[in-house]
């Protein structure tokens, strides 16, 4: 058995060999950018008007109206003073403007422009290179692509980008009690959820899955499926069938599966038997069967591994320290992870925190971490991860 932190180190200091591809930048959303972008020119590329109104030169109230400039016109104006043209935002300011004046501040009789109020040298002109200068680092290596970033990245005139390659995930729940949702349940039977959680939970933060499959206990089935998903995968998820019991299989199909133990049970509630290995460049994770232990367990160690393996200087879900709304004793002699509600700026802990329970964890938006056997007074503030 390991500790949590000696369960992280295991899982960071695995060698990991980082694959790269070109996408179309329409397709780049929540990858991770595999080198530096630096902007290739001054951006804006030239100076021009951040608002429909009047080009003007010098610091008066009444010009000349002498044109007009549209965006994306190519004239080229040189104002004197008392000259003004009417421009568009986005438009190229002409030589020698010395600030634009919306048009709501304006009134035209003729060519007369009349001003009502004073303008201020510069205003509503955005410079050249205000934004960024050519050679400017946009976005470092390792960076996840934002709706806003591929804005942008565009912006830059760049069309495709060079992007480390996302983990092919497989998934697998065992159990001879799971059936499927939607069918008729007998006596004993529970429906399977933990796929479709662990499955979302991965397209939540941006991770594809190959395909999922339900199990039953038996070993030669859960030893072939373990071969076939390993075939196809980066990642295997496996859920179910990790402890001790008497059809508790998947640790024994992953050894004679090749798959090299790295850590096996770590001193933590919930989550207790999760077992992680590797073979060659493939990597096994095997979550408890329990819903709330599983996902946990997803959150806290598989998902920071997930965004290694997809270049990502992110290293899980964020952590933030927040005010418990309430007293807390933990008796247990173990660190816990426990399903929680951050609201108003403090943290409550959720009642139903059985390893079994889910409700809390879809009622909660975090996880609270208590070390053994600590008690926390209404105030103090607590580690906790950010879930949504």
């Amino acid at each position: 058995m390991v500790t949590i932190e000696e369960a992280h180190k295991i899982i960071k200091d695995q060698k990991v060999k980082l694959k790269t591809e070109t996408r179309k930048l329409e397709n780049c959303l929540d990858f991770s950018i595999s080198e530096d972008i630096t902007a290739p020119f001054d951006m804006p590329s030239f100076d021009n008007s951040a608002m429909d109104g009047y080009a003007l030169c010098g610091i008066s109230q009444e010009y000349i109206i002498i044109g007009e400039v549209a965006a994306g016109d190519k004239k080229d104006f040189k104002l004197k003073s008392g000259d003004a043209v009417r421009i568009f935002t986005g438009a190229k300011v002409p030589k020698n403007t010395t600030a634009v004046m919306m048009q709501e501040k304006t009134s035209v009789v003729g060519k007369k422009l009349t001003l009502q109020q004073m303008p201020k040298e510069g205003q509503s002109i955005r410079r050249k290179g205000e934004e960024l200068r050519k050679g400017q680092l946009v976005f470092e290596k390792g960076t996840t692509i934002t709706p806003a970033g591929i804005g942008l990245i565009g912006s830059l005139g760049i069309q495709n980008i060079e992007v480390y390659k996302k983990p092919l995930i497989n998934l697998i729940t065992t159990g001879n009690e799971l059936i499927e949702p939607g069918k008729p349940k007998a006596e004993g039977q529970i429906y399977e959820s933990n796929s479709y959680a662990l499955a979302l939970a991965c397209e939540q933060f941006g991770f594809k899955y190959g395909n999922k499959k339900q199990i039953d206990d038996d070993f030669e089935a859960i030893k072939s499926g373990i071969k076939k998903s390993l075939e196809t995968s980066d990642v295997l998820i496996l859920s179910g069938g990790i402890s001790v019991g008497d059809y508790d299989y998947v640790k024994q199909a992953l050894e004679e599966n090749g798959v090299v133990e790295q850590f096996y049970k770590v001193f933590q509630k919930p989550g207790k038997p999760l077992y992680f290995g590797r073979k060659e460049n493939k990597f096994v994770f095997a979550l408890p069967g329990n819903p709330a232990s599983s996902l946990s367990c997803f959150y806290v160690y598989v998902l920071p591994f997930l965004y290694r393996l997809n270049g990502s200087a992110k290293n899980g879900l964020q952590r933030f320290s927040f005010p418990i709304s309430h007293d807390f004793k933990n008796k247990a002699d173990r660190p816990l992870f426990l399903k929680a509600k951050i609201s108003n700026n403090e943290v409550e802990i959720l009642d139903g925190q059985g390893s079994s329970m889910i409700l809390s964890m879809a009622h909660g938006n975090a996880l609270a971490f208590i070390e053994a056997e600590t008690s926390y007074n209404k105030g103090e503030k607590l580690e906790c991860l950010l879930i949504s």
